[in-house]
């Protein structure tokens, strides 16, 4: 796998788990003439995805010449379903083929796939930083790529053309910037700037039970609780997965909120204003990379 794989026309992806992300890629490929096979477990999102026109097979069960016929394999599964997966079926991966995935953590992941696939398959990490507050392959849409981040996850164990493979990938997804970190830098950051965003639009929505909230919010509240209507199962999983790193941050937001709580409780006017001047600096920097 060390010589440079381009991903021309000739190139067939099969995606393993036809969810939202799944579907998302399926549909972007697909719109870029690419060959696009998928197993999922769910019938009627094998039949949605035909009916829609973004795979050209599709199959509830794990079938052989389907795995076999595929060139780069896209694994939008839960973290344990893609390790189970892999125990169970990843002898039946040709040699040649890379694989990649979606999964929102990387360090309790990527090590134990790379050391259970046979010689000549290779597993290069990524994570696209897009979704929807919804899930499910009939709720799939490739815009979601258009301004948003793609994270390459290589390890030490990686070659230079399954990486560029991979950046290849984000690209011919839509992605709008491609970026490169290795498992443990990704954890920490992901810890951070998704698992903590998450924990916080949670424990927003859990403080207050009054009925009549949702007659009197306005736009800041939605947006701020967006991604509290949240998928229980997978980010549960996902924040027991990146514990340690996870409540690190939680820790450091919590001494930060306590500052401002002191803050206010103390009439410390200067030092509020001077946390809501570097508040504004740091997120002036997010507009201009959208910009």
């Amino acid at each position: 796998m060390s010589k440079l794989m381009k991903i021309d026309k000739s190139k067939k992806f099969l995606i393993v788990g036809l969810g939202l992300l799944g579907g998302c890629y399926a549909m972007a490929l697909k719109k870029k003439g690419y060959y696009v096979s998928a197993i999922t477990k769910n019938e009627e999102d094998i039949e949605f995805a035909y009916q829609k026109g973004i795979i050209d097979k599709g199959s509830t069960t794990v079938e052989k010449d389907i795995i076999e016929n595929a060139d780069v394999i896209v694994f939008a599964l839960y973290p344990h379903t893609f390790v189970e997966w892999i125990k169970q079926y990843g002898n039946l991966i040709k040699e040649g083929t890379v694989i990649t995935d979606v999964t929102g953590v990387k360090g309790c992941v990527v090590y134990e796939i790379q050391s259970m696939l046979k010689e000549g398959v290779e597993f290069i990490a990524a994570h696209p930083m897009a979704g929807r507050e919804v899930s499910g392959v009939q709720n799939s849409d490739d815009k979601i790529f258009k301004d948003a981040n793609y994270i390459v996850v290589p390890t030490e164990n990686n070659t230079f053309g399954a990486i560029e493979l991979c950046k290849e990938l984000g690209e011919i997804l839509g992605f709008a910037r491609i970026s490169v970190l290795n498992p443990e830098k990704h954890d920490e950051m992901i810890a951070f700037l998704s698992q903590l965003t998450h924990c916080i639009a949670v424990s927003l929505m859990c403080a207050n039970d009054n009925p009549g909230l949702v007659l009197y919010t306005g736009d800041s509240f939605r947006d701020l609780t967006r991604i509290a209507k949240i998928n229980d199962e997978m980010w549960s999983e996902l924040f027991l997965l990146n514990r340690e790193a996870l409540l690190t941050e939680m820790e450091k937001y919590r001494k930060t909120f306590d500052k401002l709580y002191d803050c206010i409780r103390n009439n410390d006017r200067e030092e509020m204003r001077s946390m809501m001047r570097i508040s504004t600096e740091r997120r002036g920097e997010f507009n201009k990379k959208e910009g």
